[in-house]
């Protein structure tokens, strides 16, 4: 099939030839605009590549499949199972899921492989695939690089061989399965918050059979997101949870995204807990029960997990790598950490909690039995208990694609130099350099700034954080920003602190 990367709808070459624009390609996923990005006929020829690519691996084609809840996720599945069955592989369709769904499957299926369909929390008219060939992980840069060539190239293979598996009532199977061994010593009456995406068919009822009392929010499959996008992190949704908190005097409320694989936290008090205070929590618990446990958790998470009390009085480890749901994953699987932590609302559980990937159901049922075992503190209590922090939001000035990285580059080498000649910042050494992924600063305090180019934005990432004073995370920022401002290609931050 000849690849078109300019095709308009409602065309007898639209309906005819693949579309697929490059720009889809994501680092760990892929993710289009449907009609103006991606046709059907593309999505056809997505799958013959993802199919060959499994060939050339050297995996076994047999590849797990399901949808979200949107209006056109099921026919989009549909043109990728005729694909992934011309390549030759053997397709386990468990239907309407979430990605932990999927992944899940991969091993309650036997399949080497998986292809969700999705777009996750974005907006409707998105579509998207994430696709992994080694549980529990899923692609990362290298193999969205290897099967873009395949697409782009023109190197998909038909290969003889291929066919289609219904898989019957595979939700129950997952609900049985994640909840199994799971019961709340007491009633924990909590918000479970779905914004009328995919997880209002999962959630509810999996924290239901722990034994929590749920008060379901947007729980009601609504593909128009009539509300607010399903995004733990989206203020709107935040705001939403943080009132249901109050109206229903709950404990808590959790939140899902639009696939499933993230949660977000709201106390008592109604107050977000960000996800890596939420992780330093389970942290904390964890490490308790698992003597010298291992974490993992992205560059942007809190400085708490090298500084908690709690923490090295249990003899646990923090490692911080690159912000990514797939670098996490595999960096944690790589390390035999227990778990992982993204700022972003990502947990990844390894045996024996979970099976490495990341799954919001599996952590809202970690956040409650949590809470369960502190007996009568509340989750604003656990939270007060916390080392105190002042912390910027997620700044992203604004730098184009073209020049981020030569920027980030620039940073680095400013502040290793620094660090080389042993000069100071804010008046302090340099303790700790972190270069996995742009540069994060430590100095001898605990303060720290961040700069890193985002992954999917014409901008950099800019985060600080500081356990001494409001007044050295504010100095922090000055330090970092003065530095930028010597390029002239950094613009305006989207926001400030």
């Amino acid at each position: 099939m000849t690849l078109r990367t300019d095709l308009k709808p409602n065309t007898f070459d639209y309906e005819n030839l693949p579309l697929i624009t490059p720009n889809g390609f994501r680092e760990y996923d892929a993710r289009w605009q449907f009609g103006k990005e991606l046709n059907l006929t593309g999505v056809q020829l997505l799958g013959l590549a993802l199919g060959t690519y499994l060939h050339d691996l050297g995996v076994k084609p047999k590849v797990a499949t399901g949808h979200d809840f949107r209006s056109y996720s099921q026919s989009i599945k549909q043109a990728l199972i005729l694909g992934l069955m011309n390549a030759g592989c053997e397709v386990h369709d468990i239907g309407l899921a979430l990605s932990p769904v999927a992944y899940f499957a991969q091993f309650a299926l036997d399949c080497p492989a998986v292809a969700m369909v999705t777009a996750s929390h974005n907006e409707n008219g998105w579509t998207g695939v994430k696709m992994g060939a080694q549980r529990p992980l899923t692609f990362g840069p290298d193999e969205m690089t290897a099967l873009k060539t395949i697409v782009l190239g023109g190197k998909a293979k038909p290969r003889p061989g291929g066919s289609y598996t219904r898989v019957e009532d595979f939700r129950e199977t997952y609900l049985q399965a994640v909840t199994k061994g799971h019961k709340l010593s007491r009633p924990i009456r909590v918000v479970a918050a779905c914004g009328n995406g995919t997880a209002g068919a999962f959630a509810p009822e999996a924290l239901r059979r722990i034994g929590a009392e749920v008060v379901p929010m947007d729980a009601e499959l609504d593909y128009t997101f009539p509300k607010y996008n399903p995004n733990p992190e989206d203020m709107e949704m935040l705001h939403e949870m943080a009132k249901a908190v109050k109206e229903h005097k709950a404990e808590l409320c959790l939140g899902f995204d639009g696939d499933g694989d993230r949660c977000g936290v709201v106390d008592d008090k109604g107050h977000e807990i960000f996800a890596d205070k939420t992780g330093v929590l389970l942290a904390r618990d964890l490490s308790a029960r698992h003597a010298n446990a291992k974490f993992v958790v992205d560059v942007k998470s809190t400085g708490i997990y090298e500084i908690d009390p709690v923490l090295k009085k249990n003899g646990a480890t923090t490692d911080y790598f690159k912000t990514g749901h797939s670098y996490i994953k595999r960096r944690t699987t790589e390390l035999g950490a227990l778990a992982g932590f993204e700022k972003s609302g990502h947990y990844f559980f390894r045996p024996p909690i979970g099976n490495g990937y990341d799954d919001g159901i599996v952590a809202a049922i970690q956040v409650l039995e949590m809470l369960d075992r502190a007996g009568a503190k509340k989750m604003s209590a656990l939270v007060e208990e916390l080392p105190k922090t002042w912390g910027s939001p997620t700044m992203a000035p604004e730098c184009p694609d073209d020049r981020k990285y030569a920027v980030v580059d620039a940073i680095t080498k400013e502040y290793e130099s620094l660090a080389a000649k042993g000069e100071t910042i804010l008046g302090q050494k340099i303790a700790r350099i972190v270069t996995v992924n742009g540069v994060r600063v430590t100095l001898a305090d605990g303060t720290w700034g961040l700069v890193r180019a985002s992954s999917n934005k014409p901008s950099l990432v800019v985060v600080v954080e500081s356990p001494a004073s409001e007044a050295n995370m504010r100095a922090m920022f000055a330090d970092v920003d003065a530095r930028l401002r010597k390029h002239p290609e950094v613009g305006e931050y989207d926001q400030k602190i």
